[in-house]
């Protein structure tokens, strides 16, 4: 189970035992390594293992790491944000979210995109399959929403519940990971899941979900996986920086074209992490095969501007970005600063 949209203040304590391992013996293609000694990159992750982190364990069991002169660092999910982790120096890379990001380097945390795992948002409102009465957001209205307590959330399930023709009133807890087990019980109408991973999981399970997906709905779309770095660790060793993201884009490209071997990489990389592997296996397929992972000329990481300026005015519209001092920030900010392709191969 994966949770990417749990406000970093809500965050659950877990372990914080670094996990170093090396890659494998494939020889990678792009450019040749690197002729110093090997440089260790950090990389936090947001959540227990998961499919939104596949690229990056098949490019460590590949070898594409080790071939550009890389010893990957794997830090597991701790209570530490990985935005804060990163802005601090604590780790060289880490697993963010649009949202999760804006909200950071407003409050000044030097942080910036520099990799999209997922090309289209995996989010969507889940509703149970078998609510004959919820054909459409407007019939939200009035429902109960299980949240994860990130501001984002209600401003964006009232636009599109308004934008289907409600009035965009519901009722609120929030539960973090237990909402799911609060729509599959009826103890709640409707949250928002993750559909490549709890929808997966909600279906194996014999309680399938429906989906509204917000972009259908006039919302603009939003990134739901991000890698970021600091610039000041890009500065500091731009040719590091550029090999992790050069092994990083071809650990997702093998995922996207071989979605169950890269599943089992995924499983072999942490053994012990998933009591169901077929989970894996239907979750990288379902990204590969439903576009997630590639734009449509089949590219990798790559971000857009558009993509950024839309939903990133959306959270500042909204009174959503606070500065360090927790007040709404008066000027929508530069957007082109929060993100980059430069460090793509």
């Amino acid at each position: 189970m994966t949770l990417r949209r749990i406000s970093p203040v809500l965050l659950a304590l877990a372990s914080a035992l670094a996990i170093s391992a090396c890659g494998g013996s494939t020889t990678a293609t792009h450019s040749a390594a690197p002729s110093n000694s090997p440089k260790t990159v950090s990389v936090a992750l947001s959540w227990t293992p998961n499919t939104d982190y596949t690229g990056v364990y098949v490019a460590q069991e590949l070898g594409y790491y080790k071939d550009r002169g890389i010893s990957l660092k794997v830090l597991p999910y701790a209570s530490t944000p990985p935005e804060t982790l990163v802005a601090a120096g604590k780790a060289d890379v880490g697993f963010s979210y649009q949202a999760g990001l804006a909200y950071a380097r407003a409050a000044g945390k030097d942080i910036v995109s520099i990799f999209s795992p997922d090309q289209k948002s995996a989010y969507a409102i889940g509703v149970r399959a078998n609510r004959t009465d919820i054909k459409t957001p407007k019939d939200l209205d009035g429902k109960i929403y299980a949240g994860f307590g990130s501001p984002d959330e209600g401003p964006e399930l009232k636009s599109v519940i308004q934008n289907a023709g409600g009035k965009g009133n519901f009722k609120t807890i929030t539960l973090n990971t237990s909402a799911y087990q609060a729509v599959y019980s009826g103890a709640a109408d409707f949250t928002i899941p993750v559909t490549t991973w709890e929808g997966v999981e909600a279906k194996q399970s014999g309680k399938p979900l429906k989906y509204f997906r917000f972009e259908d709905f006039g919302f603009p779309k939003q990134y739901s996986v991000l890698i970021i770095a600091s610039n000041k660790w890009l500065k500091a060793d731009e040719q590091t920086a550029r090999a992790f993201t050069e092994a990083t884009t071809m650990g997702y490209e093998y995922a996207a074209k071989n979605p169950a071997k890269a599943a089992a990489l995924m499983v072999k990389a942490n053994p012990g992490a998933f009591k169901n592997a077929k989970l894996v296996t239907e979750s990288q397929e379902l990204l590969a095969s439903g576009g997630y992972l590639t734009t449509s000329d089949g590219k990798v990481g790559v971000q857009s501007a558009d993509q950024w300026a839309k939903y990133g005015h959306f959270l500042y519209s909204n009174g959503l970005l606070t500065d360090s001092d927790g007040k709404p920030l008066k000027a929508e900010p530069d957007w082109s600063a929060f993100w980059t392709n430069k460090y793509l191969p």
